[in-house]
């Protein structure tokens, strides 16, 4: 019902975006099936994509750069938790 209630240009972006993420991690790291980390994006600049996108996937404005390892910890386990609270959300549905 949801994905029915969404705007056509809204899908194509989705599937655009998706597709576009899949494309990059082919060609620019290590296939998860020959070792690579599922769901890991190297950074543009790491493989000269920069030069056409201006911004990174992370933090593409900047601001978390400097960031402690301690605080990046916590904020790593406050989005999982979250995201495990989406998850629990969706059922509730």
């Amino acid at each position: 019902e949801q994905w029915d209630a969404i705007p056509l240009n809204a899908k194509l972006q989705i599937v655009a975006f998706v597709g576009f993420l899949e494309f990059y991690s082919e060609i620019a790291g290590t296939h998860y099936m020959k070792g690579g980390v599922p769901g890991k994006y190297p950074s543009f600049a790491e493989t000269g994509f920069d030069a056409v996108m201006p911004v990174d996937l992370y933090d593409p404005a900047g601001l978390w750069g400097d960031m402690s390892a301690e605080k990046s910890k916590r904020g790593l386990a406050v989005e999982i938790n979250n995201g495990r609270a989406a998850m629990l959300g969706i059922f509730g549905f």
